[in-house]
């Protein structure tokens, strides 16, 4: 009874924490664009404009909730939830620090740790896209239609590439339990002899989360909005979210898997783990910032004709690397 308390409050407190980072970073991400831009960013409610996302969520809440006509009613309203659940759900079994001892039990830093944690992390995020592909067909829009179609398009695509770039990892390690991996790290961290496999990640982690600049489910100058083009007030905002920690969640697992995950010297382990994740989502923003989108068709070919040969090679060149070691 009491791991299932433990359990419960792990999971609440996650999610407050998460759901929150959007606010946040939503606020950071337009201060950091701004000066990026030679602009201030929000800067007129609270100190600095560091309440503007108070009043956004206000805004949202407060927002008229409409549904096309024509719209599937049930998979229009339940699109936004789903996505929404498997973005959080996904993020259950990343370990954020190593174990303590409270109450005279030993409580792991992560909601549930299975053997193949990495597998049923990349199952649940591979739901997500359902979420996508179902808002932009219940719309009854084609510029929403078609921007389901690209997610689900560019997802599975750069899945695979991403999936082979960790599999590398794995076979070093020689377990797909994520505690284990970040174990095998202490003395040197993944990325460096997979760093072609890192490179390879973050590409993929750019396109999974439908980041700028391979947001072309989203491509305002050819697709209106995408996918979420008839949605808003909260059913847009639970979109957002998603996106948002989806982020996180590929943020944590690059941390996890090529940067040793909490390990590091002198500050306590959450807070390195919260760092090197910070870092990740400064990378998005500035990748927003600097670079163009790219043409959808340039974008699948150098998923398919580059980053899945190339990841394969890596697969292969790590494997018999461990054999030869043994």
């Amino acid at each position: 009874m009491a791991t299932v308390i433990i359990i419960l409050v792990k999971g609440l407190i996650l999610a407050v924490i998460l759901l929150s980072v959007f606010g946040v970073m939503t606020l950071t991400e337009r201060k950091v664009l701004g000066r990026f831009q030679f602009r201030p960013g929000p800067n007129r409610v609270g100190p600095g404009g560091s309440l503007q996302f108070v009043a956004d969520g206000l805004k949202l809440l407060l927002k008229e909730e409409i549904i096309p006509n024509g719209a599937d009613r049930f998979v229009y309203l339940l699109a936004p939830v789903i996505s929404l659940v498997a973005a959080l759900f996904a993020f259950a079994v990343i370990p954020w620090g190593p174990p303590v001892h409270l109450f005279g039990q030993t409580v792991p830093m992560e909601i549930g740790g299975p053997n193949v944690g990495i597998l049923f992390l990349f199952a649940i995020t591979s739901l997500g896209v359902y979420g996508l592909i179902l808002g932009g067909w219940s719309s009854h829009n084609k510029y929403s239609l078609l921007g389901g179609l690209r997610s689900s398009a560019q997802i599975i695509s750069y899945e695979l590439a991403m999936g082979l770039s960790v599999t590398g990892v794995l076979i070093a390690a020689g377990s797909a339990d994520l505690n284990n991996i970040v174990s095998a790290q202490t003395n040197l961290w993944f990325i460096v002899p997979q760093i072609l496999g890192f490179v390879i990640y973050v590409i993929c982690m750019v396109a999974e989360t439908n980041r700028a600049p391979f947001d072309l489910p989203e491509a305002e100058n050819e697709l209106v909005a995408g996918y979420h083009t008839e949605y808003s007030g909260m059913k847009w905002a639970m979109f957002m979210m998603a996106e948002y920690v989806n982020m996180v969640t590929v943020a944590s697992l690059a941390t996890t898997l090529f940067l040793g995950g909490w390990h590091g010297p002198w500050l306590p382990p959450e807070i390195w783990f919260v760092i090197k994740v910070a870092l990740f989502m400064f990378f998005f923003i500035w990748l927003r910032a600097t670079l163009p989108r790219l043409r959808y068709d340039r974008l699948m070919a150098f998923g398919w004709k580059v980053l899945l040969p190339v990841a394969l090679l890596n697969t292969l060149a790590t494997a018999v690397w461990v054999a030869v070691a043994r």
